[in-house]
């Protein structure tokens, strides 16, 4: 069997790191915001490009807190793409915000600038970007949109550790970006570890007070803040393994390559190939009209897929006042994506069988 994911594979080939990372921690006597936060964080900047990062507990409270430093007034109006992961649509709501839902892009699945103009508004504050799968959003067109409106731009990075546009990595394309190292991610925690980025200096001071109950001295609060502290010992662990990302994103973008080359089956709808060497593909996803049949059919041969996303956020019970909505594209995603396994422990022999049991399929 192929798994879709072996999160235990792919953290053994780092335990020696992993283990030390541990031991550093439990011996220093500190545990929250200590030496180990401050050095992930100056780490992950500096890998971002940016002069700011602030570690939080999670990528929703990276997104939430983000938008609530912001002040904005209640019910503002904040554009996401209508096939975003629910953790966009959740932040917004947490920040007492209103979403405005666009369609994606029919091939990149991300925010279609096209769409951006027609549903803004004079309660329109923000554009929230997710880079979905591992690729950028169009950030040049985005960006152009939100200067001429005068409007705040916001990064869903959770997927895009070291994606690049323009030259320019993911956390460094907007005014501030919100990330997760969940364990599923390219840079993956091993629990629940997130962390925002940003170059304004006075956003990055008052994020530090929202993640620690709204205070910057012991005792005195300056903002109603939230308990997302970045955990000292995932911060520790993320340290060790950020020094092999780029090597792993190297593997993943062959092993897409590979997929992009070789799979030929005229039922599959590939990715577009046109950001290979930027994408950082954190999902290799497909399309297929029959994803059902498809997905067991590959079950049946020994390999397992999973589905990001099954249920677009307008079909969401959470939201039922939206189920009367209509996103076409959106939707139609969502009945067709499959993702396919792409890791950086996957064989080139694992991959070869992968692309021979799809171009069998019939």
């Amino acid at each position: 069997m192929i798994p879709f994911l072996d999160l235990g594979q792919i953290n053994r080939t780092h335990s020696a790191h992993i283990h030390a990372a541990i031991n550093r921690v439990v011996q220093s006597g500190w545990y929250v915001l200590g030496r180990e936060v401050e050095t992930f964080e100056q780490a992950w900047a500096a890998y971002c490009g940016t002069r700011h990062c602030i570690g939080v507990a999670n990528g929703l409270d990276a997104l939430t807190l983000t938008l609530k430093a912001w002040a904005l007034p209640p019910g503002s109006e904040v554009i996401v793409a209508a096939n975003a992961y629910i953790a966009a649509i959740l932040a917004i709501t947490h920040a007492g915000l209103t979403p405005v839902l666009v369609e994606p892009d029919n091939e990149t699945f991300n925010l279609d600038p096209t769409g951006i103009e027609a549903v803004i508004t004079p309660k329109t504050r923000v554009i929230l970007c997710v880079h979905l799968y591992g690729r950028c959003s169009n950030m040049t067109a985005i960006n152009a949109i939100a200067e001429k409106h005068q409007l705040l731009v916001l990064e869903d990075a959770a997927q895009a550790h070291g994606a690049m546009h323009n030259s320019k990595r993911a956390g460094n394309l907007s005014h501030a970006a919100g990330f997760s190292f969940y364990p599923t991610k390219n840079l993956g925690a091993l629990g629940d570890a997130g962390a925002i980025t940003t170059n304004d200096d006075t956003l990055a001071d008052q994020l530090r007070h929202w993640r620690n109950y709204g205070s910057g001295q012991k005792y005195h609060t300056t903002y109603p803040g939230h308990n997302s502290r970045l955990d000292e010992l995932q911060a520790a662990i993320l340290t060790e393994k950020l020094a092999f990302l780029e090597v792993e994103t190297a593997r993943r973008r062959s092993l897409a390559h590979f997929y992009l080359t070789n799979i030929s089956n005229p039922a599959i709808t590939l990715p577009p190939t046109d950001a290979l060497h930027s994408d950082v593909w954190h999902l290799f996803v497909i399309r297929h009209p029959e994803r059902d049949r498809f997905r067991e059919y590959m079950k049946q041969n020994g390999i397992g897929t999973d589905v990001h996303y099954p249920i677009p956020p307008h079909r969401q019970e959470a939201y039922p006042d939206w189920h009367s909505y209509s996103f076409p594209i959106s939707e139609q995603m969502h009945k067709t994506v499959v993702s396919l396994p792409l890791n950086p422990i996957l064989t080139d022999t694992e991959a070869a069988h992968i692309v021979t049991v799809i171009n069998q399929w019939s």
